[in-house]
């Protein structure tokens, strides 16, 4: 009783209960506590370290006491550090349940929840987590880290390790009229531009192709390097293609690009003119239909608890859900593939997809927002 940390006065070691459990039903009647528990559950199991948070460090007199009173055959050490807080997030599990049961996400595996199950689902991958938990390190200091530098350490792994594939998100339909109706074409392109180890894939082209509306600009502004009416382009992987004529619906929206192609610049740079830029394409005769879901911050500020209540904080677009997209056909792949979409950023296979209706939930994008 006379010691100074209140944690070692008479420590209550277990419980005595005359009524049933809601597991174990009338089984047991006593039930050991917190910190004598921790301490012989670490010793039976083996662990050298228990890394626990700054809460538990007046319990590590207790923690070696227990074990050194009852002369275990090994003594694990109990060593602490500071919570982990990440802008736009909750990690209290009273607040996630929170967010599952009202429905404010979808479930657990919400790839805009910070689980195991929902970071999975969105594509972050362990080693990336991995690497992320290297660069912040262990500190006794609460800290919070930006979130950008945690998408940066995404994005670099997922640089590195993911896969290239071609997806236009909002087609714009454009026809190489220089080319016949039934041209076909097969390109060998890399997987990686760096790595040649992940091999290359087969992707057809032919003369109606689709390619973002953003990659086009009737009138386009100073320094844009992308399609315009008169400007040439080059298609990834492919030829130089110049604009020549801008066919609209009767509401005046742009529904078709007619171009002419530069059969010399398979490979080549053109002569006497350069190409204004590099978009990407897929094939109208053999693209895939595919859903794209953009996932952003599930909360508009940088600290969700600093608000009354931090459900007032909820970004009503965290998620933006895209259909009648278009994507390279390619083999099927398992729940959790990640592909950079060129010029776009990276998406992660969805469980729900299917081999006819492929879903991509997006990781990160490709912009890096840390300095």
């Amino acid at each position: 009783m006379a010691s100074p940390n209140i944690n070692m006065r008479d420590p209550v070691i277990y419980r005595i209960r005359h009524m049933a459990h809601f597991h174990a039903g009338d089984s047991w009647k006593v039930y050991p506590m917190y910190d004598y528990t921790h301490c012989l559950s670490d010793m039976l199991e083996g662990i050298t370290h228990s890394l626990c948070t700054l809460e538990f460090e007046d319990h590590r007199p207790l923690y070696d006491w227990v074990l050194d009173v009852l002369d275990t055959p090994c003594h694990p050490q109990q060593i602490e550090f500071a919570r982990l807080s990440l802008e736009y997030t909750v990690l209290s599990k009273r607040r996630l349940i929170q967010l599952v049961q009202e429905k404010h996400v979808n479930g657990w595996d919400d790839p805009r929840m910070p689980t195991i199950a929902g970071m999975r689902r969105r594509g972050i991958p362990a080693g990336a987590l991995r690497d992320f938990c290297r660069k912040i390190g262990i500190s006794k200091a609460d800290g919070t880290i930006a979130i950008d530098y945690f998408e940066s350490t995404i994005r670099d792994y997922l640089n590195e390790h993911a896969a290239r594939r071609m997806t236009v998100v909002r087609p714009l339909k454009l026809t190489i009229t220089s080319l016949p109706d039934d041209h076909e074409e097969t390109y060998q392109l890399p997987n990686h531009p760096q790595d040649d180890s992940q091999g290359s894939r087969a992707v057809p082209f032919g003369n109606i192709l689709y390619i973002e509306q953003d990659d086009f600009a009737e009138e386009p502004p100073k320094k844009w390097k992308r399609l315009a009416p008169g400007q040439a382009v080059r298609l990834r992987g492919s030829y130089v293609i110049t604009c020549d004529e801008v066919i609209k619906d009767a509401a005046g929206n742009i529904i078709e690009l007619r171009c002419h192609h530069d059969p010399d610049t398979l490979g080549k740079n053109p002569e006497g003119y350069k190409a204004n830029g590099v978009i990407h394409w897929v094939s109208a005769r053999h693209a895939l239909d595919c859903e794209i879901r953009n996932y952003e911050r599930l909360f508009s500020q940088p600290d969700p608890m600093a608000a009354d209540n931090f459900l007032d904080t909820i970004n009503p677009h965290s998620l933006t859900i895209i259909t009648g997209a278009k994507t390279e056909p390619a083999s099927p792949a398992e729940a959790g593939t990640v592909y950079q979409f060129e010029r776009l950023g990276y998406y992660a296979v969805d469980p729900d997809s299917t081999a006819d209706n492929p879903i991509f939930n997006r990781t990160v994008e490709l912009r890096d927002g840390f300095k």
